[in-house]
């Protein structure tokens, strides 16, 4: 039996979205009913341990700490790719890329993967030169040429990107457009499963001061993903109780600090929630989840997890008009949306959200039924037809 590998390298550490969406790529496609594996390199802590090295194809379930932090299902395997010390320390002229694209790809794993799904341009590259189909991810705007020899050989399928801007951007440098999709993001499964009791746990955590409404964000922590604006917006609305969750310690503590210095008291930072199964309660526990990202740059290739978490939840929305979020403008069932940038008009957008879609215990389901048709698995399903030859056996 061949296998659909994703290639990725995993940190387990917050900020960590590319690496998200690696695990959820492998996931969805196990999901599917495929052969799938997350194949990353693993550090050896200690020693030389030779066997890793000469005998390392060993697909296995992949430990609960990942588990429980990136929220994968079981039927997942995981494949470690051993790094000894040696090599991690770089006294040895061979690096990482070299020993996993030049050793364990054409000697440990050609013969037994039918795909190869990756970030990583060196190993897809690899892959290509090695015979495999390769779907390779690029989601930022091109910032150089692509090698001709390796975009127009057949065994590089697609490459996926997340707005038709970044898309452009990619075939203006070399790339064949048919070669060229983008693809919303999605969520994975367990954000469509309903916790009522743990949902009101959150609420009588979270609520204090007599307050009664509480609008959740979700993401990563840096202004112009609208986390700044969000404190601004907690100001106007005293009466609301608004948590983030998040980014790495020194930004949870850079934010609170922050909110202390503008006085305002009823935004709260929860940090990076594990097992991530409880960011899907807080999320139901929620009257209204916001997706504040700024107008710019960043808004024209983003492509956020957490807004089809969102809608799976079933919670009202509010989120500002950023192009790739644009068709769900006049499509999401129960949201509100605004101009970005402009706290008081976000602000304003709440409270007209509070007042047409008042909290359901059992979410909104005309946002989750519609939200179905974002799942990672959905996603897996149009870049499955890439690669005919893999075949569920």
């Amino acid at each position: 039996m061949k296998h659909y590998l994703v290639y990725s390298q995993l940190s387990q550490k917050p900020d960590s979205a590319h690496e998200h969406l690696d695990v959820m790529c492998a996931n969805s496609v196990a999901n599917l009913g495929y052969p799938s594996i997350l194949a990353y390199p693993e550090k050896q802590t200690s020693g030389f341990n030779l066997f890793p090295l000469l005998s390392p194809f060993k697909p296995k379930k992949p430990a609960q700490s990942l588990v429980e932090f990136y929220d994968v299902q079981d039927k997942l395997k995981v494949l470690l790719l051993s790094i000894p010390q040696i090599i991690d320390k770089g006294i040895n002229r061979l690096n990482l890329s070299t020993l996993v694209c030049k050793y364990y790809l054409p000697i440990h794993l050609k013969n037994n993967i039918q795909a190869v799904h990756t970030r990583d341009w060196n190993f897809a590259k690899a892959a290509v030169k090695n015979q495999i189909p390769t779907i390779f991810e690029s989601h930022y705007f091109a910032e150089s040429p692509f090698d001709q020899d390796i975009v127009n050989n057949p065994y590089f399928r697609v490459i996926i990107t997340q707005s038709e801007l970044t898309r452009q951007s990619i075939i203006d440098a070399g790339m064949p457009a048919d070669k060229a999709i983008w693809l919303h993001n999605g969520f994975n499964q367990s954000f469509l499963e309903r916790y009522p009791e743990d949902a009101q746990k959150w609420r009588n955590e979270l609520l204090k001061n007599d307050r009664q409404y509480l609008v959740i964000y979700s993401g990563a922590l840096y202004p112009f993903k609208g986390v700044d604006l969000l404190i601004d917006v907690a100001k106007e609305l005293p009466n609301i109780q608004f948590c983030v969750t998040g980014g790495t310690e020194e930004q949870v503590k850079h934010y609170r600090q922050l909110s202390q210095d503008k006085q305002v008291n009823n935004i709260n930072f929860l940090g990076w929630i594990v097992p991530r199964s409880r960011l899907v309660s807080l999320f139901q526990a929620a009257d209204i989840l916001a997706h504040p990202h700024l107008s710019g740059k960043s808004a024209n290739f983003t492509n956020p997890v957490k807004f089809f978490q969102y809608l799976a939840s079933g919670t009202p929305l509010v989120s500002t008009e950023i192009p790739p979020l644009m068709y769900f403008k006049n499509t999401v069932p129960v949201g509100v949306w605004c101009e970005p940038d402009n706290p008081i008009i976000f602000a304003e957008s709440i409270e007209k959200a509070l007042k047409m879609y008042p909290r359901k215990i059992g979410g909104y389901q005309e946002n989750i039924e519609y939200g179905k048709e974002f799942s990672w698995e959905k996603r897996a399903e149009k870049i499955l037809k890439y690669v005919p030859e893999l075949m569920i056996e």
